[in-house]
């Protein structure tokens, strides 16, 4: 019993060990990703601006109404979490700016496609300005699924779906 006892102590203490060491991490980050495409800056954006039904983690996908005149959207990944997005920023073929637009998510934030066109290539920058509100999620996020993992999933689809 004793035993029992010290596993159940030595697993609380590392949990409130990894709530004061999220708490401590900053709230917002900034990372990014740059990738060198083979398709003119018109293809990509027509794929980046439009539905995400291309991205394998997409389940579902609906259009909403826009608000403020931007365009709203909602995703459904397979693991069932929806979010709802909105175009704050839309000029084609070149940047497009989106952000989380639930406030109930523990997490927010923007991503900014950048795009620049070259011949019949163009570069795509992607850079997210996230926040993570929740001190648990934070740690997660910066040292077990790291904060690039999303947008690294979102260049391998990208590329793939550009083969």
């Amino acid at each position: 019993m004793k035993w029992l006892l010290l596993v159940v102590l030595v697993l609380a203490g590392i949990l409130v060990l990894i709530i004061v060491i999220g708490a401590l991490l900053p709230k917002k980050h900034t990372v990014s990703r740059s990738v060198s495409l083979r398709q003119p800056a018109e293809t990509v954006w027509s794929l980046i601006s439009g539905p995400p039904t291309w991205r394998p983690n997409v389940r579902n996908y609906e259009e909403l109404p826009a608000h403020d005149g931007h365009r709203m959207w909602r995703e459904t990944d397979k693991s069932g979490q929806t979010i709802t997005y909105e175009a704050i920023e839309s000029a084609p073929p070149r940047r497009l700016v989106v952000r989380i637009a639930d406030p109930t998510r523990p997490f927010g934030g923007t991503w900014t496609y950048d795009i620049a066109p070259a011949g019949q290539s163009c570069s795509l920058t992607i850079t997210e300005d996230g926040e993570v509100y929740n001190p648990l999620f934070r740690f997660v996020s910066r040292f077990i699924i790291g904060q690039t993992a999303t947008l690294d999933a979102y260049v391998k689809a990208l590329n793939e779906k550009l083969k």
